[in-house]
């Protein structure tokens, strides 16, 4: 038997305001493997650190740097690249960005794609695992990271990548970069630099991906009439250096930028651009003039 307060977390997970025309999940993906989740919970308790470490500039200054560079690589690389391959690039810069994007304890690069690619082909449907639609806010948000179901990697849908042993490595061994990442924090400033450079930065990067899953689904104005809930919001656009944009992005997800307008603050493409200025990625794929003209 669960203990009492395991179930109560687990009914918080689920707790939301699903549509009434959502479909009762199985048990497998509702089920929270609690075990697994252990480092998950363990990391926002470590949060409390910050009250024994007391404030640190420099390892304030940290983490906010690390929120920076690895925000970018999920949006930049884990989105707009692995995901929805909207620019090229070498191999050896694709695994670059690979590393960079495992930083940022959100698992590897394949499940990554894989989860986002099944997003958008049954966006706020029955099949979408992380739909607020469907299964409530909480459970949008982080719940579904938390089932047995949603742990596996889908190789199916991510064929073009899974052919890369070196990104099939990354994805096996996911913990493998963040560890270095932590190890090194702690070598350099100790614990100060441990809690506010990788928990809490981590932690705060976590929920603010996590956000266009949830509040980028009720939360915004609709240009386009798709067929999902997506939402553009300038506030969730600043937080996550373009992804607000979301109704943009789901209208037309092949495209490099999502702030289709010059007006639409995107961070991220901006530094996509610069990377090709660079030399180091090519072919950003614009947004077609008939949706522009549309909108």
């Amino acid at each position: 038997m669960a203990h009492p307060w395991l179930t109560a977390l687990s009914r918080w997970f689920r707790a939301g305001e699903a549509a009434p025309a959502a479909r009762a999940t199985t048990p497998a993906e509702r089920r929270v493997e609690w075990l697994r989740v252990m480092p998950f919970i363990g990391m926002h308790v470590a949060c409390l650190g910050v009250f024994v470490v007391g404030w640190h500039t420099p390892a304030v200054v940290a983490g906010v740097v690390l929120y920076v560079v690895r925000m970018f690589a999920i949006t930049g690389f884990y989105h707009r690249y692995f995901s929805h391959r909207t620019f090229r690039t070498s191999r050896a810069a694709q695994f670059a960005f690979a590393v960079l994007g495992a930083s940022a304890t959100q698992r590897g690069p394949l499940w990554w794609a894989a989860h986002h690619r099944k997003h958008h082909r049954h966006s706020d449907t029955e099949h979408d695992v992380h739909s607020p639609r469907q299964h409530g806010f909480w459970w949008a948000h982080m719940g579904w990271i938390t089932s047995a179901a949603n742990f596996p990697t889908d190789l199916r849908e991510v064929r073009d990548l899974a052919r890369y042993p070196e990104l099939r490595w990354l994805d096996r061994y996911d913990i493998a970069v963040p560890a270095a990442l932590a190890v090194t924090l702690f070598a350099i400033g100790g614990w100060a630099w441990l809690v506010w450079g990788y928990v809490v930065s981590t932690v705060v990067l976590f929920h603010c991906t996590c956000l266009i899953n949830s509040m980028a689904h009720r939360v915004g104005t609709r240009r386009y009439q798709t067929d999902d809930d997506s939402r553009n919001s300038l506030t969730l656009a600043l937080i996550t250096f373009g992804e607000g944009w979301h109704n943009n992005h789901h209208r037309y997800p092949g495209a490099t930028r999502q702030g289709f307008f010059w007006w639409e603050l995107d961070l991220t493409y901006y530094g996509l651009v610069a990377l090709r200025w660079l030399g180091v990625i090519r072919d950003l794929r614009p947004v077609p003039a008939r949706l522009l003209e549309a909108a």
